[in-house]
């Protein structure tokens, strides 16, 4: 099989998931009083669940644009860490491949590419990584321009908001197959219901890399265990 067809195969699964979260924040946006123009430019220039549904809240609340661009800037920084990770394998790409994959960095083409890359050598990585990242793009356009077009029609009995947590918990599971993964997830969430309460997110910041930092720890003491 195609290698990019490989990327769109392995994240496939995340669609179920993907789409109602699109769908949510296409209604979100419907609802806010945004036109359609904007609500969908939106999805194009973030692209980025979390931060876009964030945005229109703090619009609704009548934040200040300084309060709004850090909010989204703070919830995006979690791809700095992703683009840490990856950038390693992609090395050898030119500057402009580079820039260009990074549009499509998500929490999803993140978790399928990062699991096969590190484990099969084989894989054309560019093509792997946009396999993944173009499905994403494409669920998450559709999904948001349906919910846009829907506005309100859509009953609050969907629930369609439990997409969100789902989404993110279907990508934890994918990790939780080594011990280190696992004592980062018990960390980083350990620490963000402590730290909830703190103003501006900045609990989630914490929150991540007190994770990290807990499993390269870990990490570091099961090799030096190895060594002696």
């Amino acid at each position: 099989m195609n290698d990019f067809l490989k990327g769109v195969k392995d994240v496939s699964p995340f669609i179920t998931g993907v789409s109602p979260f699109g769908l949510i924040y296409g209604v979100t946006a419907a609802k806010s009083g945004l036109s359609f123009i904007q609500s969908f430019t939106m999805s194009q220039i973030i692209f980025a669940g979390a931060s876009q549904i964030a945005f229109i809240e703090q619009l609704n609340s009548n934040s200040s644009w300084l309060i709004i661009i850090a909010t989204v800037f703070m919830i995006n920084l979690r791809m700095a860490m992703y683009s840490a990770s990856l950038a390693p394998y992609y090395k050898d790409l030119s500057t402009a491949k580079k820039a260009f994959m990074s549009y499509f960095l998500v929490d999803q083409a993140y978790a399928v590419t990062i699991s096969k890359i590190a484990n099969d050598k084989s894989v054309n990585k560019f093509k792997y990584y946009m396999g993944a990242g173009i499905t994403m793009w494409t669920v998450w356009q559709i999904s948001t321009l349906i919910g846009i077009l829907l506005g309100t029609t859509i009953p609050s009995s969907f629930s369609l908001e439990f997409a969100i947590p789902l989404t993110f918990m279907a990508i934890l599971v994918n990790f939780l197959k080594e011990k280190r993964f696992i004592i980062t997830a018990i960390v980083s969430g350990a620490c963000m219901i402590l730290l909830k309460q703190i103003p501006l997110n900045l609990g989630f910041f914490v929150a991540v890399f007190a994770g990290v930092f807990a499993g390269k720890i870990y990490k570091k003491g099961i090799k030096n265990a190895a060594l002696q």
